[in-house]
């Protein structure tokens, strides 16, 4: 236990890429939280993928015994965060359990769009802020530029920013002494009663719910009956501890610290995110503010390609879902592609990564449809419904007006990049909110429909500008627009998995692309098959599938043979018609594909 004045909890934040995870390592290997033969790099980046990508996904924490240059011992805990703009709501709610933050900055690169955006949750949370230059072993390090650059565009005093490097570990001893003179203590009373905040809670196979917690005041026990304020369940505490970064018991946690719990829960539902833990015996009045819950906001649907393998899919939704409350899930079925699930993500990130911990923990092949977005539907009865999937829309006459979520993204590039960046953002219908200049950098402000952004603007902002640009987004609101849904008609028939909502100006232009990549797609038949685009009642593009023409006149010479000819190909005409009309048509799964892909390339 430590006295609370020699505690600091601190955040590490940064844009992806930029080394957060790489000086986690060095602190954790300077204060001896490891031994030299279990550091591996990127120590606090557990899971595989995490790993392979070089990201950080769920945030971690870490506790840390520091003694510094005049012989006082310090306890740090920090909580290495996630970079990506899709798990920001894991960085809002590990800010909230810290007084301050370790800003990094790559000196070779600069401020970018994801620095500007961390460092706002941090002074919102009223943090200190000491900012860190990394990266100055590289030959294109700049590190003067770089501090202007973080004054001009943040607006943070970088007159005690210090240099480092990550990879070598120079600078690392300046960074632990200026958290303990520049990073507050805790504020808290150990002699008060408890009152604790949930910071996060994740399922262990072994040990059920493990509960992260920062208490603000009091103490929490083993044995200590606790009680959750948000359902008032009550809950006997089984183990307390830390993580070093390894897990270690510990007695009691007091005011200031950062620890886990384990309470014998079994499901992560009962343990809300942001939730106030207090003392069942001596129960709080008030809660403290939680935090907002994580809403999906890009939905799409995952099915099986061999659909045998649904329950199989099922299963590995529940699991992950047991680590993951930020996605939800929900059973659909499509007469194209059969049973699925409607599942709701983060942003398209988050969508890649779930799907492909899919396939590769639960060996599961899968189809994503189209991803697409929460709608907001005005009927004309003044009842108003959201819209996940394009297929539930009510009849056009129903509806007064479409409003669809907007986002306000920042986008920071080279200003050789600007004049493609701003082409690509007008075509996505943006309005351009601010533009200044730091140094040879542009730093652009647009207003941008949620829609267009989902699904692959982020890679074609990063085709366009080299990889230069970066790219930050949050969502500010709903607006009205002239939206629509397009309906895909196979043979009269309508698809549902091929339907979308889309803006009146582009539907034309993607019906068309869309029949003629089906035409492209859909094996010939013995009738004739056509594909139309439909909104509403009115066709607005289509194709046609021509049918098999078997030659009945081959056997028919000589006299009378004009009327013998006409009355075959007549007979030929109504089987034809009576096929059109009975025939099934095939869809292959690779025309649903083919489709999916069409937005990727245009």
């Amino acid at each position: 236990m430590s006295e609370i004045e020699n505690i600091r909890n601190f955040s590490i934040i940064a844009h992806i890429d930029h080394g957060k995870s790489t000086i986690a390592d060095r602190l954790i290997q300077k204060c001896g939280g490891l031994p030299d033969r279990e550091m591996k790099e990127q120590v606090l980046d557990s899971m595989d993928i995490e790993r392979e990508r070089g990201i950080t996904i769920k945030a971690q924490t870490v506790r840390l015994n520091y003694k510094s240059l005049d012989s006082k011992h310090y306890v740090f805990n920090i909580i290495d965060t996630p970079g990506h703009v899709d798990f920001s709501y894991e960085v809002s709610r590990s800010l909230s359990a810290c007084e301050g933050s370790i800003l990094i900055v790559d000196s070779s690169q600069g401020v970018e769009a994801q620095t500007l955006a961390n460092v706002y949750q941090a002074l919102d949370n009223n943090h200190e802020i000491v900012t860190v230059l990394n990266k100055i072993d590289l030959p294109a390090s700049d590190t003067e530029k770089v501090k202007k650059q973080v004054e001009d565009v943040i607006g943070i005093d970088t007159s005690k920013a210090i240099n480092c490097s990550g990879k070598t570990g120079a600078g690392i001893d300046d960074i632990l002494e200026s958290i303990i003179k520049n990073l507050p203590p805790p504020k808290g009373d150990k002699s008060k009663i408890l009152k604790s905040l949930l910071v996060d809670s994740w399922y262990d196979t072994y040990l059920g719910v493990v509960i992260l917690v920062r208490v603000i005041d009091g103490k929490i026990k083993k044995g200590m009956k606790v009680k959750m304020m948000s359902n008032n369940s009550q809950y006997i505490i089984e183990r307390v501890g830390v993580f070093t970064p390894k897990p270690k018991d510990v007695e009691e946690l007091s005011s200031g610290e950062i620890g886990f719990i384990i309470t014998g829960i079994k499901s992560l539902s009962e343990t809300k995110v942001g939730d106030t833990i207090c003392d069942f015996n001596n129960p709080l009045q008030k809660p403290l503010p939680g935090f907002k819950p994580s809403k999906p906001v890009v939905f799409c649907g995952l099915f099986p390609v061999d659909s045998s393998e649904y329950q199989k899919l099922k299963d590995g939704l529940a699991k992950l879902k047991l680590n993951d409350a930020s996605f939800s899930y929900d059973p659909e079925s499509s007469s194209a592609l059969g049973l699925g699930f409607r599942c709701g993500f983060l942003g398209l990130l988050h969508l890649e990564i779930i799907t492909q911990r899919l396939e590769r923990e639960f060996d599961i092949n899968l189809i994503t449809t189209t991803p697409g977005v929460i709608y907001k539907i005005n009927k004309n009865n003044n009842e108003i419904i959201e819209l996940q999937n394009p297929t539930n829309m009510p009849d056009p006459s129903q509806i007064r007006s479409i409003e669809e979520p907007w986002i306000k993204a920042t986008i920071i590039t080279p200003d050789q990049y600007l004049g493609a960046i701003i082409k690509i953002c007008q075509n996505k219908r943006g309005i351009q909110t601010n533009l200044s200049y730091s140094g040879n950098r542009a730093v652009l402000s647009y207003e941008l429909p949620l829609n267009e952004v989902v699904f692959d603007f982020y890679d074609r902002l990063k085709s366009l500008s080299s990889g230069y640009a970066s790219f930050d987004y949050e969502i500010t609101g709903y607006k009205e627009g002239n939206l629509v849904k397009l309906s895909m008609l196979v043979n009269n028939e309508p698809v549902d998995a091929l339907s979308m909502v889309i803006h009146k100006d582009f539907a034309q232009n993607q019906g068309r692309l869309v029949c003629e990549k089906l035409k492209d797609l859909i094996p010939r038949h013995n009738f004739m098959i056509p594909i139309q685009a439909a909104i509403g009642g009115k066709i607005i593009a289509r194709e046609t599938i021509k049918g098999f023409k078997k030659d009945v006149l081959t056997k028919i010479h000589g006299g009378g043979a004009r009327d013998r000819k006409r009355k075959l190909l007549d007979k030929q005409k109504k089987g034809k018609t009576r096929a059109k009309q009975f025939g099934q048509v095939e869809i292959p799964q690779e025309a649903f594909i083919g489709v999916l892909k069409i937005n990727k390339e245009n």
